[in-house]
């Protein structure tokens, strides 16, 4: 076998250096490109769970120049209107639910606890609204008003009916929101005046226009207000609490009391007359005793029992005594004080305050309306 020359073999060594260095070359730049590749993934996952805690979503789909893919973005946008359409549907059917009608020809107890034996704490009458605030077997708790309680589901109409009927049964209501406000003729600045309103009335507004809102002047006339100056809102009845039925009950009384009962013609010396019994009965006694006491002797004029005049009913036997023993004639002579005479001429006019009361007599002796020392029945 042949030697090999010394050029040679250092030629060969040179050859097997290079060779060796490329393959570890490469060796190295493949584990670089891996690593690369783990860290670059890496980033890309922590980068895509900070980005989904953040509610923002990169996907598989995008292009190599960074973009989304249009598809993949028309899935996101689809999915996103499901989840709206699925939204809206919720609170649609939370609308739903959240309100309830009366259903009652009169009225229905509302009650503080679910159950019949509960204490009642108002009424939910024919035509008004609640609104949910809970529910339990058979019961259902409402807010109408000021009024809170429970009410028995049989007398409740729920869903789609209840806001049907809400639909039907509402009216719109225009609250005033200045001092004063003027009541036009037309929906104009220069039109003509039917009223003034002031800061609180509230009117029955007919529709909504451009400026304007009309209103119910009375049962045939219809008016016009700035929409600047009231607030317009769709409202029902409301429930009412045991303290706001006797109040509205002892308005209507106190409003009978102090109903006009029709003037009776007289004399002057009639007026005269009358205020000198009111002085002798009820001299010392507060302006509302002594038209009481005024009330008395003309309720007993229209009556139809007693003598059809003023005089006739003053002296009749037996019932005022200050007329029969010269007290009243007295009084009448030297002349009635002001006071008395005010509270006569009131009481000829139709005015009372209680009732159609024909009797007085000293507080604790009778029943009837008290007013000072006196009770009236």
């Amino acid at each position: 076998m042949r030697g090999i020359s010394k050029k040679a073999f250092r030629s060969m060594l040179a050859l097997f250096g290079f060779i060796f260095a490329w393959m570890a070359m490469s060796a190295v730049a493949e584990a670089s490109e891996m690593g690369l590749n783990i860290g670059a993934a890496a980033v890309f996952e922590s980068d895509r769970e900070e980005e989904t805690d953040q509610k923002v979503t990169i996907h598989a789909g995008a292009l190599a120049d960074g973009t989304v893919n249009p598809a993949v973005l028309a899935i996101d946008e689809d999915a996103e209107e499901d989840e709206d359409a699925e939204t809206e549907e919720v609170t649609e059917e939370a609308s739903e639910v959240s309100v309830v009608m009366a259903n009652v020809d009169n009225s229905v107890n509302v009650r503080e606890e679910a159950g019949e034996d509960a204490s009642i704490v108002g009424k939910l009458f024919k035509n008004c609204s609640g609104v949910i605030l809970d529910q339990t077997e058979g019961w259902t708790k409402i807010e109408s008003g000021n009024l809170v309680g429970w009410v028995s589901n049989d007398y409740l109409i729920f869903g789609e009916d209840a806001e049907r009927m809400m639909e039907e049964v509402g009216t719109l209501k225009a609250t005033v929101r200045t001092d004063a406000l003027r009541v036009r003729k037309e929906p104009n600045e220069e039109a003509g005046v039917y009223k003034l309103v002031k800061n609180g009335d509230v009117l029955d507004a007919v529709e909504e226009l451009d400026g304007w809102v009309s209103v119910q002047v009375d049962k045939n006339t219809i008016g016009y207000v700035s929409a600047d100056y009231v607030t317009v809102e769709f409202t029902t009845e409301h429930g009412k609490t045991l303290k706001e039925i006797e109040e509205e009950a002892r308005a209507k009384e106190l409003a009978k009391l102090n109903q006009n009962r029709g003037a009776v013609p007289t004399s002057v010396s009639d007026v005269t007359l009358l205020a000198a019994l009111i002085q002798a009965e009820a001299g010392n006694q507060p302006y509302e005793g002594k038209l009481a006491v005024g009330a008395v002797v003309m309720n007993r004029v229209r009556s139809g029992g007693y003598p059809n005049t003023i005089i006739g009913v003053i002296t009749a036997p037996g019932q005022f005594p200050p007329a029969t023993n010269g007290t009243v004639a007295a009084i009448a002579a030297r002349g009635p004080s002001a006071s008395c005479i005010q509270a006569a001429e009131a009481a000829v006019s139709g005015q009372s305050n209680i009732g159609g009361a024909t009797h007085f007599a000293r507080v604790g002796r009778a029943n009837g309306v008290v007013i000072g020392a006196h009770v009236f029945y």
